[in-house]
């Protein structure tokens, strides 16, 4: 299957998002993500101990206090931290890792595939939503998506 198949089926399946590392400051990426997702309809749930909600949602310390199934986990943290994060994810049941633009890890990658976990390195999530669902193209993007027909 197509790396680009196999991304839109994700954005159009799984609903609920963890984000680790997700910033309280508009102006980070992670902040603007998750609120293009959020106002896009999915559920963000938070993950930083540094804050109490962010985007008006409680803030979880980690993936296990989250009180809800989670289908994706989304990493906004170093390849370097992504491991402890993929067991973490394999332990909650998620269905997806998925690491943000710069940042992939074969053990990580390994581990949660292994498990039973999708996994997509090097993507934002916004970015292939917008690609895939609408959003980029009006902007001058080249989205590489040109088709006569509409997405499934």
């Amino acid at each position: 299957m197509d790396d680009g198949d196999k991304v839109r089926r994700i954005l159009g399946r799984y609903r609920v998002i963890a984000v680790v590392g997700l910033s309280a400051q508009w102006h980070r990426p992670s902040y603007f993500a998750a609120k293009y997702l959020q106002e896009h309809g999915y559920r963000v749930i938070p993950v930083n101990p540094a804050y109490d909600t962010i985007l008006g949602e409680k803030c979880y310390k980690r993936l296990a206090d989250i009180p809800e199934k989670v289908d994706v986990v989304d990493c906004f943290r170093k390849s370097s931290e992504i491991p402890a994060i993929a067991d973490e994810a394999i332990a909650i049941g998620a269905k997806v890792l998925w690491m943000q633009l710069g940042v992939e890890n074969a053990e990580a990658r390994a581990r949660a595939e292994a498990a039973g976990l999708e996994v997509v390195e090097n993507r934002c999530m916004k970015i292939e939503h917008g690609r895939f669902f609408g959003g980029l193209g009006w902007a001058g993007v080249n989205t590489k998506v040109i088709s006569a027909r509409r997405a499934p």
